[in-house]
């Protein structure tokens, strides 16, 4: 990230379009600010008028973040959750995002995906093999063990 020197002031109005581009996480928007070669205190300040003037909400980021992940990259909840704790998002906000992702979608997502995976998998005669592939890809998407393990018991019977 190239360092610049800007005021305050200069520095409010580019971070602004910043937010105002796609939703940001107070973690992402303050190193932005340092980069333009604010002090902490300066930050403080732009970054409390960010979130009185509303560009910049932790909750609404989280809720499109979790909600962006499953629908375009099909991530489970918990890839999700490690995703926003890695952006330094309040356990509260990632709650409240996980709970807005639809139950029945969510289900509907996991089980098209182990089928699809199923289906590139056809070729494989071993059934621990078949299971363990299919197994690690579920859970490298971040879906919960206890689904995956759900899962894993139907090919035993099929």
């Amino acid at each position: 990230m190239a360092f610049q020197n800007l005021t305050p002031e200069q520095s409010l109005l580019k971070i602004k379009q910043y937010c105002a581009y796609q939703e940001r996480c107070h973690a992402e928007t303050r190193e932005k600010l340092f980069s333009f070669g604010l002090n902490k205190k300066e930050i403080d300040e732009i970054i409390s008028v960010l979130i009185t003037e509303n560009y910049l909400n932790e909750e609404r980021f989280a809720i499109h973040y979790a909600g962006g992940k499953f629908r375009m990259k099909y991530w489970g909840k918990y890839k999700i959750k490690q995703a926003l704790k890695y952006k330094q998002v309040s356990d509260y906000c990632i709650k409240k995002a996980l709970k807005e992702i639809d139950e029945k979608e969510y289900q509907k997502t996991f089980q098209k995906l182990a089928d699809q995976k199923l289906k590139t998998l056809k070729s494989e005669k071993n059934i621990f093999v078949k299971k363990r592939k299919l197994q690690d890809f579920l859970l490298q998407k971040g879906y919960e063990s206890d689904l995956v393990s759900n899962e894993l018991k139907k090919i035993g019977s099929k």
